[in-house]
């Protein structure tokens, strides 16, 4: 049963704007707290941003703020991030990801209920 699907990644350049987008079904539907962490060649998958269910907070990782918005819409069951100002360090494989705590401590430690299989997403300089 597919619960996570990640889209839009793709090649950029540096200073560039992608969007990606994470369509949820399922169980994962009615997950409180909706998140994306990227995974870059050679490094441990890190969290980047996070949003709760209303849409009303989100945390974001040092690195991407101001350059990444995180979204969601209800109705559609999907989830959105909005990267600007694109940099090459930027490249990583793109998860979203699905739980039921909105705490940020859980976030950050990725303890989420559902996984994506990932979307690449390439900065080139």
């Amino acid at each position: 049963q597919v619960q996570l699907v990640e889209s839009g990644g793709g090649l950029v350049q540096a200073g560039g704007s992608l969007r990606v987008s994470c369509a949820a079904s399922g169980r994962a539907r009615r997950s409180v707290a909706m998140a994306w962490f990227r995974q870059a060649p050679g490094k441990e998958r890190e969290f980047v941003a996070g949003i709760s269910w209303s849409g009303g907070s989100t945390y974001y990782t040092d690195s991407v703020k101001g350059r990444f918005t995180i979204s969601r819409d209800n109705a559609r069951n999907t989830v959105y991030l909005q990267m600007n100002s694109l940099k090459p360090e930027d490249t990583a494989v793109y998860y979203c990801a699905a739980g039921s705590s909105f705490d940020l401590n859980d976030l950050t430690r990725g303890n989420m209920d559902y996984w994506g299989k990932g979307t690449l997403v390439t900065v080139s300089s």
